[in-house]
């Protein structure tokens, strides 16, 4: 199996080359599980925050470890954007995203109990990767329909074309077919 070498920090890791669509393939980059890879991405996207940000927002679920190690790392609080609605939500912020992950429809739903947190603040996105941009779109949508102002944005990597609006650690090719 063809490898993408990356560094992380003081971390390196082999990404395994996996095809996403015919002709096109990316360097696979999976942190869930990975604590030291979480802990050393989190340690260096913390030193990166905007001294005026006072909130991290995270799409669940691969991002989840790496804002709670920002979080701890900087004090300062995140709020995770579910991918399902709950019904113990009220009053919930819900957008639409199609996700290059998947290639299917997936939600975004901010819990109504978590605007007041947002609301009025500088806010910090984390992100794995932002590839497409299609998440990133979403969440600032929301974050921005709440009364919140997208400050930052933060991320292990970006994917495919360079995106200079993203604070990341690195860049992860596309591998086309010739």
């Amino acid at each position: 199996m063809k490898t993408y070498q990356v560094q992380v920090g003081d971390v390196t890791r082999d990404l395994p080359i996996v095809e996403v669509a015919p002709g096109t393939s990316v360097a696979l980059f999976n942190m869930l599980g990975d604590t030291e890879v979480t802990e050393a991405a989190g340690r260096e996207l913390a030193r990166r925050i905007p001294a005026d940000v006072t909130v991290l927002v995270t799409p669940e679920v691969k991002a989840l470890s790496l804002a709670h190690v920002i979080s701890r790392e900087s004090g300062k609080p995140y709020i995770v954007i579910r991918k399902t609605q709950k019904p113990y939500m009220v009053d919930p912020v819900v957008r639409e995203v199609i996700s290059i992950t998947t290639g299917k429809p997936q939600l975004l739903v901010l819990d109504g109990f978590d605007v007041s947190k947002v609301r009025g603040h500088k806010v910090a996105i984390v992100d794995d990767v932002v590839s497409s941009g299609g998440t990133l779109h979403s969440l600032t949508q929301i974050i921005e329909e709440v009364g919140g102002e997208v400050a930052a944005v933060l991320a292990v990597f970006t994917e495919g074309d360079e995106r200079p609006e993203v604070t990341a650690l690195g860049h992860l090719p596309l591998f086309k077919d010739a």
